[in-house]
């Protein structure tokens, strides 16, 4: 009987025992174990697997759980590495996730911290047995179970805890941090960043800088936004992007593990179609396949293809930014949906409260988010220039939905349909109307200041790509000068007409009405 694919496991344990299919990620634990720093911190794409490594990490290293958790590995690669089996079941652990830490007030979200701790300290209740904790340290740790406790406490909790494991086992702490950075961007989706990086900075801070009681700590999220100043002060941190070879095979799918994925589950001939949909990442000059979207299509085969990734999570800030973006901004969404590339300075240090305040910030973010990828990186004077492009299908489907929903938001379907087809059957004065309507109605959604009409030009382009590639190529001179035309409608059918189209700017908007 073949083995089961869990979607959206990220319990270790329970996915071993329960005899689902596990790509085997082993060697994490000791690429972690010879890795010099004692803090990592390696963002990821979300859904790329970030939870379920840090579980097994949690599982290899707890002492609490030893010999009932060995017989976890027994079979998979870690167990052929004899001096890190060692190391198996021999450290106090302590794992905790801000995944689900979205809130839509800064008040809600300090309530969710503090239900957060009490949970975490309830893991580790055993300790209040402990001769080795004296009344205070048990009074102090009660406190937090039962949510009776200040922000300064609060903020203090994680490395209060791990002073506790310490005294109790007299042994240093494995910490497992997991997606630090959801609150970061809830909060500042949400508008309340600023009260909200105080109190994370400073939980975070009190955890691993200069805490005695860690012996190694993993640290996962989207990004680093290392001058939130989360981390300031740690020099013993090492962050390693996508952009860093450190750990460039541990999340996500290689091309190695999915052919024998396929080959399991009998999916070899639909390899083309999988790599077209859901390959495309390259960290750090490894090939890797979107785990979630492959495993979902792998489960229901027989629905077909279609783009699970994207469909996992609303997007909200990715949406937030695209559509503010500058004429600069659409105009390389242009390039990008005719499936070529872009050259981009790119910062994989970015801060979320300025992600919107440059395009290079606004790529970045792209980037490291999983909704672009590298075909090149040059670093020059210390500093990466990439050669970006969209990544796959189902990532392009994206971006074509994104698109269609500016247009829902300005123009009814009905009439930008209508408009289009006027276009392209010839029956010009027709359209011409309704294109007088569609500027008028989208200089204040595209152009906020009405100053700027290009950008309105730019998203007529942008939705022509998108509404006509079916049926035509589209044309679009980016480029500035006498004598070239705007936009050019190649049909794929010869027997249909061809369109060139001249955009002129006027000094007076009201001559439009």
């Amino acid at each position: 009987m073949l083995k089961r694919i869990q979607i959206g496991a990220s319990d270790f344990k329970d996915l071993i025992e329960g005899n689902n299919y596990f790509v085997d990620k082993t060697l994490l634990i000791k690429e972690f174990i010879e890795n010099g720093a004692k803090i990592i911190l390696t963002p990821r794409p979300r859904r790329f697997g970030k939870t379920l490594n840090l579980s097994m990490l949690r599982y290899f290293f707890d002492i609490r759980t030893k010999e009932e958790t060995r017989p976890l590995f027994k079979g998979l690669k870690i167990e052929n590495e004899k001096a890190i089996m060692t190391l198996q079941g021999e450290y106090p652990v302590v794992f905790i996730t801000f995944k689900n830490e979205k809130y839509l007030t800064y008040e809600d979200f300090k309530d969710g911290i503090t239900f957060l701790m009490s949970t975490l300290y309830k893991e580790h209740d055993y300790l209040l047995e402990s001769d080795k904790l004296s009344s205070i340290d048990k009074k102090d740790f009660t406190d937090i179970v039962e949510k009776k406790v200040s922000i300064a406490s609060l903020c203090n909790g994680i490395s209060t805890l791990m002073e506790c494991m310490y005294k109790h086992y007299g042994k240093k702490v494995m910490l497992f941090i997991d997606e630090y950075d959801v609150p970061i961007q809830e909060g500042y989706l949400r508008g309340y960043y600023n009260e909200m990086i105080v109190l994370i900075r400073n939980l975070l801070t009190s955890a691993l800088k200069d805490n005695q009681y860690v012996e190694k700590s993993l640290i996962t999220g989207i990004l680093r936004v290392a001058k939130e100043s989360i981390f300031s002060g740690l020099n013993n941190l090492e962050v390693n992007t996508i952009l860093r070879y450190s750990f460039n095979d541990k999340f996500g799918f290689t091309e190695t593990e999915i052919d024998e994925l396929s080959k399991y589950y009998n999916a070899e001939e639909n390899m083309s179609s999988i790599k077209k949909w859901y390959n495309g990442y390259i960290f750090s000059g490894e090939i890797i396949y979107n785990p979630w979207s492959v495993l979902n299509y792998i489960k229901s085969m027989n629905e077909g293809f279609m783009p699970y990734w994207i469909n996992s999570s609303s997007n909200d800030l990715i949406k937030k930014i695209l559509i503010k973006g500058d004429i600069e901004i659409k105009q390389d969404l242009e390039t990008l949906i005719e499936g070529k590339t872009i050259y981009k300075r790119i910062d994989d240090t970015i801060v979320m409260a300025e992600v919107e305040d440059s395009n290079e910030n606004i790529w970045s973010f792209l980037l490291m988010s999983g909704y672009l990828k590298t075909v090149k990186t040059d670093l020059i004077e210390g500093i990466f220039n990439c050669e970006l492009k969209i990544p796959n299908k189902e990532v392009l489907i994206f971006y074509k939905r994104l698109i269609e929903k500016w247009f829902q938001d300005t123009m009814t379907n009905q009439k930008y349909e209508l408009m289009l087809n006027m276009l392209t059957s010839g029956e010009i004065e027709i359209f011409a109307g309704l294109f007088q309507q569609f500027v008028i109605s989208n200089l204040s959604y595209f152009d906020v200041s009405g100053t700027e009409p290009e950008r309105v030009y730019h998203a007529f382009v942008l939705g022509m790509l998108i509404s006509l590639s079916e049926k035509y190529e589209v044309k679009s001179n980016k480029e500035s000068g006498y004598g070239r035309y705007d936009v050019m409608l190649i049909p794929k059918d010869n027997s249909k007409i061809g369109i060139v189209l001249e955009f002129k700017k006027i000094d007076d908007f009201k001559k439009l009405l």
